[in-house]
């Protein structure tokens, strides 16, 4: 059996609290035994939002072949490919990630997965199984009872026939779906994929696809920065959308500023292709450059005048500020001496002493009762 206690979230955020597989992971596996023990042939096997590679490595365990996964976090393959390492699973044995298509799951038996807290991510999910997977397909989704509703239910009651529910044990439930539904009247009626709309005071489109934060609306923060980014480095030629969602930041500052290159990178698959949707949408897609990535890393040391964030608090469900932390040190990394980052939080955070820590001088640009915008300037 996979020794769980060995599995790391690296390079994910690490801290006290934080584990890389939880008690919902070995609920899902237990569920699944029987089905895993029938699906003898390679492929038949795939995980979806595996967060750190158990609920992979634990179907390779169980004798899976040719394991198809996707993860939406680039730091999530990445630990799953580190984890089967240092199990010692063979080259040849090891999952096999794969983008978010109908490729991932065609043929596939049994899927397993963690419920996303997002609905629209988990339609997304259940939509492309119920139309690519094999028709007697059973999907093994899991999670936290705290974060699991009855909405779910439903969410997988719209492509399966049957939605079972099993019992709890350590506060996890994992729900059970079978017997595909295909054909278009699965689909509710103007609810394309991915999601688009319009914001009226912004005049920008934003695309979505499931669980991207905010969808596609513009999230009051992002809209409070937006209102005073015109003053951020101006005579900037280039500019960075770290952590950059749907990419409404990257969308707004080259249509704002004609001839600005954004260089908008975020580690979530979905955000990724969501940022370069809304760049198209509204006509920038020439001057947005999307990366997936983990923080800068593919930018160069002290290369950029201006970075501009609005940094996520949490790690998957868990608070923390390590996520922050990361993306604050990657932006002074990038920064150029004099260079700026703009970067809006929840005040109550009270982030401006790690800023001046980590970036350098710190001033306030704008608050209101919930929200802060910052302006940090890399030392020369």
């Amino acid at each position: 059996m996979i020794d769980f206690d060995a599995l790391r979230r690296h390079p994910d955020l690490e801290a006290p609290g934080l584990a890389a597989s939880d008690a919902a992971d070995r609920l899902i596996l237990d569920e699944a035994s029987s089905a895993l023990a029938e699906a003898t042939s390679p492929r038949e096997v795939v995980v979806v939002d595996d967060a750190y590679g158990a609920l992979a490595l634990g179907a390779v365990d169980a004798g899976a072949r040719e394991v198809r996964v996707h993860q939406d976090a680039i730091t999530g393959e990445r630990a799953l490919a580190e984890n089967a390492a240092r199990l010692g699973v063979p080259e040849e044995r090891r999952p096999h990630s794969m983008p978010f298509d109908p490729a991932l799951v065609e043929g596939a038996r049994v899927v397993l997965m963690r419920l996303p807290r997002a609905l629209d991510r988990l339609d997304e999910v259940a939509d492309l199984v119920a139309e690519h997977a094999a028709p007697d397909v059973r999907v093994f989704a899991g999670g936290r009872i705290k974060h699991m509703s009855l909405a779910m239910n439903d969410v997988l009651g719209r492509w399966f026939d049957r939605v079972d529910v099993t019992h709890a044990r350590q506060k996890s439930r994992v729900l059970v779906a079978s017997g595909v539904r295909r054909g278009p009247e699965t689909r509710p009626e103007g609810a394309p994929r991915p999601a688009r709309g319009y914001d009226e005071e912004l005049g920008l489109e934003v695309v979505a696809y499931g669980g991207v934060f905010a969808g596609t609306t513009v999230d009051i923060g992002t809209r409070f920065l937006l209102g005073v980014l015109d003053e951020a480095a101006r005579d900037a030629a280039t500019a960075v959308d770290l952590a950059c969602g749907s990419g409404v930041v990257a969308a707004w500052l080259a249509r704002r500023r004609p001839g600005l290159v954004v260089r908008a990178s975020d580690r979530s698959a979905a955000a990724a292709a969501s940022a370069r949707l809304t760049a198209a949408a509204n006509g920038v897609a020439d001057r947005v450059q999307v990366t997936r990535a983990d923080g800068l890393e593919h930018l160069p040391d002290r290369s950029e005048r201006l970075v501009v964030l609005n940094p996520p608090f949490h790690s998957d469900a868990a608070l923390h500020t390590g996520i922050a932390e990361h993306l604050f040190a990657e932006a002074a990394r990038v920064l150029a001496p004099g260079g700026e980052l703009w970067c809006v939080w929840n005040s109550h955070l009270r982030y401006r002493p790690l800023l001046e820590r980590t970036v350098g001088p710190t001033r306030q640009i704008a608050r209101n009762p919930k929200f802060t915008v910052t302006a940090s300037t890399a030392a020369g």
